[in-house]
């Protein structure tokens, strides 16, 4: 196999980047754009040892997975690997990534996972979901000011006025921002070279609330001529709640900096999720908060997540990397006592906001490394009935994990973005005494080949360190 070589193949499945994969004499070809089911003609663009990556020429017989991308976009945009791929096939692609990541890294019995896991939930509309834009602002090869979203593996931005999983309202209001930036003369931020203002433009929006924040990303302290800014973005949006500027003046990648002020209106929008049970919960969120962007799936994850804490009024829940409170209120709301930690100290002044604005007295928070503080003051708390985990993509520090056994909850229910790092440490708390009973997929990102998933262990207390096994022999007793 050399590069540059033609070859037909038939896609028989998808990585977890969203190629088509095929073989050929033995060798793994993963083919960009391709769907499972496709038989395509593909140009061998790079050679491994014992794999390779292929460009798709010619889609000689389409699958009947393949669907039209609802955006024009799609194959030039980082976004959303999977659009051309019905939605059908991708919850079930999905699902079965997880379940297999369950057997190859957690060790568990195929059999075994097929009978516990339940229904993927999937989305009512996979269009127009995202409460979040983030939208880097550029120049064209003209000297224009672009806006749009960067190519896979690059930051070279692909313009695009209207991405379909955002709403039109937001891009709109990105693009206001771009006509006040060439009415004041103002240049977007070069990375190369570290000059320019404005860098990237956020628009969050209260999905049951109509709130809508923007939030200008600068490569400075200032803006000039804020009124015209305002004026441009009322434009479009006439009940602008927040207009707050981030500085950034870090000469890298990361898209926000830690100063955030308030421009115009207030410095966060409220919101509020429904779950099944009836509970209603209002949250303020900031600029910096971490919100799940699909609103009417973090209403059915979070759903999930409170039916299999099981909760009954009188239980102690601690969620660690509880973010500004969403599980841990969802939770207070049905539990005696709710003990967060979060490493984000805004985050944990927006938790105990959270708790106040939702009348909620049985919840308290703590800032710091679950790691860290969890063996700090486990042992002065008392016994929690419940742990819910909710970790960022790498998973949960061995650490905490082990602390996490030590205080021998009865339930553990487990939310995980990265259903690689859900496995990993699922195998760990099975070995130590905890088994898996049930998990639930929840996509929360249409189109994108990235999804949630929540589980639930419970405590096997044979193997508990001071269960005590008593056996009565009814025979032997005098009644």
């Amino acid at each position: 196999m050399n590069k540059n070589d033609i070859v037909r193949l038939t896609i028989e499945d998808m990585s977890l980047e969203g190629a088509g994969i095929g073989h050929t004499d033995g060798v793994t070809i993963f083919v960009k754009d391709a769907v499972v089911g496709d038989v395509c003609d593909v140009i061998i663009t790079k050679v491994k040892k014992t794999y390779c990556f292929a460009a798709l020429k010619e889609v000689v017989e389409a699958s009947p997975y393949r669907v039209q991308p609802a955006c024009p976009n799609a194959k030039q945009c980082g976004g959303c690997q999977i659009m051309q791929v019905s939605y059908d096939k991708q919850l079930e692609i999905k699902d079965n990534i997880v379940a297999n990541n369950l057997v190859k890294i957690g060790g568990y019995d195929r059999a075994f996972v097929d009978s516990i896991r339940e229904p993927i939930i999937g989305m009512t509309e996979p269009l127009r979901y995202r409460n979040k834009a983030q939208v880097p602002i550029g120049l064209d090869k003209d000297g224009n000011i672009i806006a749009g979203f960067y190519g896979a593996r690059s930051h070279r931005i692909v313009p695009s006025d209207d991405c379909k999983i955002c709403s039109k309202k937001s891009m709109d209001i990105v693009y206001a921002v771009i006509d006040y930036m060439n009415e004041c003369s103002i240049k977007p931020y070069d990375e190369a070279t570290g000059k320019g203002q404005i860098r990237h433009v956020l628009v969050r929006e209260g999905k049951a609330t109509g709130e809508t924040m923007v939030c200008v990303v600068v490569n400075g302290d200032s803006l000039p001529k804020v009124d015209s800014l305002v004026a441009h973005i009322k434009t479009v949006e006439s009940e602008l709640a927040s207009l707050v500027l981030n500085v950034n003046t870090r000469r890298d990648n990361v898209i926000m900096g830690y100063e955030t002020k308030a421009l115009y209106g207030k410095e966060a929008i409220r919101d509020t999720i429904t779950l099944t049970s009836g509970d209603t919960i209002a949250f303020d969120i900031s600029a910096n908060s971490f919100y799940q962007v699909n609103h009417d799936q973090m209403e059915r994850l979070y759903s999930k997540a409170l039916e299999y804490a099981d909760l009954h009024g009188t239980e102690e829940v601690w969620d660690l990397y509880c973010g500004i409170g969403t599980i841990s209120l969802s939770m207070a709301k049905r539990a005696g006592r709710v003990i967060g930690i979060e490493v984000v100290p805004q985050a944990i002044e927006n938790a105990k906001a959270n708790a106040k604005l939702n009348g909620l007295d049985n919840a308290e928070f703590y800032c710091g490394e679950a790691e860290v503080v969890l063996p700090e003051i486990y042992e002065k708390m008392s016994h929690p009935d419940v742990i819910m985990v909710d970790p960022p993509r790498k998973g949960c520090d061995v650490v905490a994990l082990d602390t996490m056994i030590k205080m021998q909850p009865s339930r553990i229910v487990y939310v995980s973005c990265d259903s690689a790092t859900l496995a990993r440490d699922l195998k760990h708390l099975e070995e130590n005494g905890y088994y898996l009973q049930k998990y639930t997929v929840c996509d929360q990102f249409g189109h994108t080949m990235h999804t949630e998933t929540v589980a639930l262990l419970s405590k096997n207390w044979s193997q508990a360190e001071h269960y005590i096994d008593v056996k009565v022999d009814l025979a032997e007793m005098d009644i």
